[in-house]
């Protein structure tokens, strides 16, 4: 009983197959065919890529304080110089105030002193003032120069610790989590982090290839860096196009495959750090690629073939080796003209010598005279 279920299924489904070729008005299998094409093709690598940020800087204080003001919040774009965190300097300022009176006090002892060398050798010249004397006078005028020197260095690293109470942005880029508020104490020997920075534009990806695929990428390099393109995982938008931009110094034993890198540009932060993406390069462009459609290309117990319409509506089958994908089409050898048709939807139910009815062919219009 299933076996006659069955027989009656394929008679059923081949009654269908004809009504349909009959309908067709060719008395053939009704098949849709798509033309050899004949042209440029570029050679592609396809990988698996993660987005990474050319650079993280760690935001660490270099002075002792409490926190006084929070100037951003988090995950906000920050540009370069741009106020993060303030910190508490009134001390700093207590300090700086004392250097720059001490100071006043040494450049006043300064001007007295060289006073006093200036004197006593013009006593020295007349015989009125000892040598020792005129010498200890001359020594007197050289320490009081260098504590007031020592005075102005104080002063300047007082200055910059002032200056270091107010954190900026080292460069443009994104802000992480803010694990510190406003009256937390924070102080240089600790090494805290106070918050990362990201740099979002230009962005890298990173990506692994086969070695083989070596030669060429060193060769594109060498004319001119190829260009690749990423697609973040379920984004349905145009690829981003970027350029290639680092090739590792050695092949990775463990797995055979060299990382690359390459740079694009960000200003819509369609990529993001840590993002797996689809990796596209072409680092060459093959010339006379004879390219069918990928559906068209069969693959039968003596290897991939294709069928070809022919002038007198019969399907020709023909040997052709798959050498790879390129999108929606396959690059592939064989005998094979540019123009000829192959067909693509219906190529299951043909065989050698079948007659097919094309459903695309153009119709012709006949006018009435």
């Amino acid at each position: 009983m299933p076996r006659l279920r069955c027989l009656l299924i394929a008679a059923l489904l081949a009654l269908a197959s004809m009504q349909a070729a009959l309908a067709q008005g060719g008395g053939g299998v009704p098949v849709t065919t798509d033309p050899v094409r004949v042209g440029p093709v570029p050679v592609e690598v396809i990988a698996n890529g993660i987005v990474a940020s050319e650079s993280v800087v760690t935001i660490r204080t270099r002075v002792d304080g409490q926190i006084e003001r929070v100037h951003v919040t988090e995950g906000q774009l920050v540009r370069r110089g741009q106020p993060l965190f303030t910190l508490d300097a009134r001390l700093n300022q207590a300090i700086l105030a004392q250097q720059e009176a001490q100071l006043a006090s040494n450049r006043a002892q300064q001007s007295r002193t060289q006073a006093d060398a200036q004197r006593y050798q013009s006593l020295r010249g007349e015989s009125f003032a000892s040598q020792q004397r005129f010498e200890q006078a001359q020594a007197d005028a050289l320490a009081a120069a260098a504590n007031a020197k020592a005075t102005e260095a104080l002063i300047q690293q007082t200055k910059l610790s002032i200056e270091f109470a107010t954190i900026t942005a080292e460069m443009d880029g994104r802000l992480g989590a803010l694990p510190l508020r406003v009256g937390n104490f924070v102080r240089q020997a600790e090494n805290t982090a106070i918050t990362t920075l990201t740099q979002m534009d230009p962005i890298l990806v990173q990506f692994a290839i086969p070695e083989r695929w070596l030669p060429e990428v060193r060769a594109a390099m060498y004319r001119a860096p190829p260009t690749v393109r990423v697609r973040p995982e379920g984004d349905t938008e145009t690829p981003v196009e970027g350029t290639l931009v680092f090739v590792d110094s050695a092949v990775d034993t463990t797995t055979g495959t060299i990382l690359l890198k390459a740079r694009f540009s960000n200003g819509e932060f369609r990529l993001w750090p840590g993002q797996y993406v689809q990796v596209r390069m072409a680092p060459r462009v093959q010339e006379d690629a004879v390219t069918v459609a990928g559906p068209a290309v069969q693959t039968g117990q003596t290897g991939r073939f294709v069928f070809v319409l022919a002038p007198d509506n019969t399907a020709r089958k023909r040997t052709v080796e798959l050498v790879r994908l390129a999108g929606d089409r396959a690059v592939v050898t064989g005998e094979l003209q540019a123009g000829e048709k192959v067909i693509v939807d219906g190529a299951q139910r043909v065989t050698e010598g079948t007659r097919a009815v094309e459903r695309n062919a153009p119709q012709r219009v006949s006018s009435v005279q």
